[in-house]
């Protein structure tokens, strides 16, 4: 007797929750996860991505992997060192 009551309030709940499941799907179906920005902010974008690409780039070149792992052993050795 008392289990028809409790089985109907949990089927309304689970209804309930599907329907406020299906709202929030639909919702972020029709909002973009991406920014529009205007023509002026986009190529301020692009000059800025080029800017850091070229300067990586530069940075890459000038960089000398035999010093960096003789920093890196020095500083790992002085690191041991401490312990």
């Amino acid at each position: 007797m008392m289990a028809a009551p409790l089985l109907l309030g949990l089927v309304v709940v689970l209804a309930v929750l599907n329907i406020i499941l299906l709202m929030l799907y639909i919702s972020s179906r029709s909002t973009p996860y991406y920014a529009v920005y205007d023509e002026e902010t986009k190529m301020a974008l692009k000059r800025r991505v080029t800017s850091l690409k070229e300067d990586l780039e530069s940075e890459l070149v000038d960089f000398d992997v035999e010093e960096w792992e003789k920093a890196l052993e020095e500083s790992i050795d002085e690191e041991v060192r401490n312990l």
